[in-house]
């Protein structure tokens, strides 16, 4: 598929916002004891299979990937309700960014069990993550960014 245009050179100060909102998180996400590195990078991609995102999807299994995350769970992300390789706290973010991701309210009920995992300031960063890669997935469909060309640095 041909790429559309460039939104970093088209839209600079833009981009920069969006890359200012990924630093902060990866610096929460580093310092956080309930929401980590390899978490955000499963919600990540997991986020992007939902959207059929195939840039990110490249780019957030490749990153995954460096991150020391197995191919297994990686291959088995589309399923991981029905796959014993993840984590409490890893279903419940997923289940959380898929909540999301969806567009429909939050019950009650979700939003206590993620509260009682993340705790409060965990939640929002973990909510803003995900909308984050919703942005990040809608961008690059939009503008049909080319698949295969990134590289974990």
């Amino acid at each position: 598929m041909k790429t559309r245009l460039n939104y970093f050179a088209n839209a600079p100060k833009g981009m920069e916002i969006l890359m200012q909102q990924e630093d902060y998180l990866r610096g929460q996400f580093l310092e956080s004891d309930s929401v980590n590195l390899a978490m955000w990078e499963l919600v990540k991609l997991r986020i992007s299979q939902i959207n059929q995102c195939a840039f990110c999807i490249d780019m957030h299994s490749k990153d995954a990937l460096k991150a020391g995350e197995t191919e297994q769970r990686i291959i088995g992300l589309s399923a991981w309700q029905d796959l014993p390789w993840y984590k409490d706290n890893e279903r419940m973010a997923l289940e959380w960014a898929e909540a999301i991701s969806a567009g429909h309210p939050i019950s009650d009920a979700l939003y206590k069990q993620a509260l009682n995992q993340f705790g409060e300031k965990a939640l929002v960063d973990l909510t803003i993550a995900t909308n984050a890669i919703n942005s990040w997935n809608r961008i690059a469909k939009a503008f049909t960014s080319k698949v295969g060309s990134y590289t974990p640095s």
